[in-house]
């Protein structure tokens, strides 16, 4: 498997990006991805019953095709959302002309947008440049890093994470770009906005691929929280072209692995750039009921404005995290927690530790980042979480988002 660094570029797919005149900044914001011959496709969406266009244009285009893509479109600058029969107007004009510019059927184009929600997408202006974006498209990491480029909004740097593993002789190359910083709770299902697209040159038939998309975003972007708020557009989109002539069943572990690597790569990325923050913090439960429980404890905790705001002060105050364990739903005994700040012990037996020294917390909360492990000590259950403070600047940000 190769480093997540090192820029692989599948086979099958082109790429690009321009200016469609949607963000303020006069930034790239329209880009595509186009598969040379109709690919399998797998996606997760947002759980939030407030969704965009969009999403259910794609849901509808996804059951047609029975999981096949042939055109992404991506909008950035303008979420398409809360706007009602518009915003399935704009979202459908679109699917229309990447058909006829390039050369597929309507339901083979999946659209995308992220922005600001309520704003109605005016679709004219990326159909504008639709016909010259198509001729400037390409397979090169330079045409990829386009696309990383022109989806970013809040976002402070592109996203990209890279993977190939042998398939019975065949190189099988794994490529994917995301973008989002804030508003970053995802609740994909099954199980700003996150956007993710993952593209392989394997073959993979579309139910197989839809598996191994479930398995991978339930430990990677399903483990992320910066805000605790859920978007309305939260997309996760795997194809697999399959141009290296290599077959994935069910059960590759390789393959498998390989993309939860770029996976958790990605979303993490999104921690590391989350809005305002200064510090990425590793939460891991152990000793859990069950999985679910060490779950609940970690967004318990993750979610917690008490606990983010300390962790925005390097203030290594533990009670706060008893106290979101307590409220979390988890099943607990209070004098069987114990806690560490990365190799300290903090906490023993629900109380203070006689080891805990104080200065010594504040100094290793100063890190960029750190690990906190909460030992539950009721079974077997854990989990990892990526999670971020809370800081002044987030609400900057985020008081000033639209005016």
């Amino acid at each position: 498997m190769s480093d997540i660094s090192q820029l692989v570029i599948p086979r099958g797919f082109r790429f690009g990006a321009t200016k469609a005149g949607l963000k303020a900044s006069g930034r790239t914001d329209f880009a595509v991805i186009v598969a040379d011959a109709p690919a399998s496709a797998a996606a997760a969406f947002t759980a939030n019953r407030v969704s965009a266009a969009p999403l259910q244009v794609d849901k509808e285009h996804l059951r047609a095709t029975g999981g096949r893509v042939r055109v992404v479109a991506i909008n950035a600058g303008n979420a398409n959302c809360a706007v009602g029969q518009a915003g399935l107007d704009a979202a459908r004009a679109t699917c229309a002309a990447a058909a006829e510019v390039f050369g597929c059927a309507v339901n083979e184009v999946f659209p995308s947008s992220t922005g600001i929600i309520g704003v109605p997408l005016p679709a004219e202006k990326l159909i504008a440049v639709m016909p010259e974006l198509a001729a400037r498209i390409g397979s090169e990491s330079d045409h990829f890093q386009q696309v990383a480029q022109a989806i970013i909004t809040t976002d402070t740097v592109d996203k990209t994470a890279f993977a190939r593993i042998d398939v019975n002789g065949a190189e099988v190359r794994i490529a994917a770009t995301c973008k989002g910083a804030g508003m970053i709770h995802p609740q994909l299902v099954p199980h700003a906005t996150m956007l993710v697209y993952v593209m392989t040159d394997a073959d993979v038939e579309p139910a197989v691929l839809q598996v191994y998309l479930n398995d991978a975003i339930e430990l990677s972007f399903n483990r992320i929280s910066v805000d605790g708020d859920t978007s309305t557009n939260d997309t996760v989109l795997l194809l697999a072209s399959g141009a290296s002539g290599a077959k994935i069943e069910t059960g590759n572990a390789e393959f498998a692995a390989a993309l939860q690597q770029v996976c958790t790569s990605l979303a993490k990325q999104v921690v590391a750039d989350g809005e305002g923050i200064t510090h990425v913090v590793e939460l891991r439960i152990e000793g859990a009921a069950s999985d679910a429980d060490a779950l609940k404890a970690a967004k318990a905790i993750a979610h917690s404005p008490l606990v983010k705001t300390a962790w925005a002060g390097n203030d290594p105050n533990w009670g706060r995290l008893m106290a979101a364990v307590g409220y979390s739903g988890a099943e607990i005994d209070p004098e069987k927690i114990d806690i560490w700040f990365g190799e300290q012990r903090i906490c023993r037996n629900g109380g203070r530790a006689e080891e805990f020294d104080e200065a010594d917390a504040h100094a290793y909360l100063q890190q960029a980042e750190f690990s906190i492990t909460i030992q539950l000590n009721q079974g077997e259950g854990k989990c990892t979480f990526w999670t971020t403070d809370l800081t002044a600047e987030y609400v900057h940000i985020n008081a000033d988002y639209s005016t």
